[in-house]
């Protein structure tokens, strides 16, 4: 599917209230991607959240149900929290991109999410913005390369930089908000070995919370 010079701009409102961005996405063009997406998926959470958990894009579950990190990855990502000290419930949670890309499914198989591209990912950016000056967190987790791309460009290397307490863009966020990338944990769930990867997933999101 060919990128489109359109952007999610065009989509967002001017204002800053969680349940009107969310209703605004719905009707969002700003790429190809709503073309076969079920749904755009928002994020979720406490409008004043300390900490935003930033994902790369809605799986084969979230497209359905319209809710982010509810399929394997969450249940996964769920545990972590636990084990690294964070309460779900106090998280606000979305991803870079909000609608779900596939390759198209074998009958009757489930659809196998695609990387999103970097123009698709780009397009998007001007929601993850408007979510950042609504929700004003403390702290971004960042779960992936496209979550950490989104925000800190092509250049960002997650096995480089796991871990590490970084500050956001000025043009993103106040200066003083601090950013956490790690690895995705759907990576974790295809490891061979997945007792030591989730390990270490688990030792950067206690990097995060110790950084609140």
């Amino acid at each position: 599917m060919a990128d489109r010079t359109v952007s999610a701009a065009d989509f967002v409102p001017d204002t800053r209230e969680l349940r009107a961005l969310s209703r605004a996405v719905r009707d969002c063009r700003g790429c190809g991607l709503y073309e076969n997406a079920t749904q755009a998926v928002f994020g979720s959470g406490p409008a004043q959240a300390r900490v935003m958990v930033v994902g790369e894009q809605p799986g084969d579950r979230e497209d359905t149900e319209g809710e982010p990190f509810v399929g394997p990855a969450g249940r996964l990502l769920d545990k972590a929290f636990a084990d690294s000290g964070f309460d779900r419930e106090d998280l606000y949670l979305t991803n870079a991109v909000k609608h779900f890309k596939f390759v198209p499914p074998e009958r009757g198989k489930r659809r196998i999410h695609q990387k999103p591209s970097r123009g698709e990912v780009v397009a998007c950016r001007p929601w993850l913005t408007a979510e950042l000056e609504t929700v004003r967190p403390e702290l971004v987790v960042l779960l992936g390369a496209t979550a950490a791309q989104a925000v800190y460009g092509t250049s960002f290397r997650i096995t480089q930089q796991r871990g590490e307490v970084l500050h956001l863009p000025e043009e993103l966020a106040d200066p003083d908000t601090r950013a956490v990338a790690t690895v995705h944990p759907s990576s974790v769930l295809r490891s061979r070995d997945r007792d030591a990867d989730y390990d270490a997933l688990v030792a950067d999101l206690r990097s995060a919370a110790d950084a609140l």
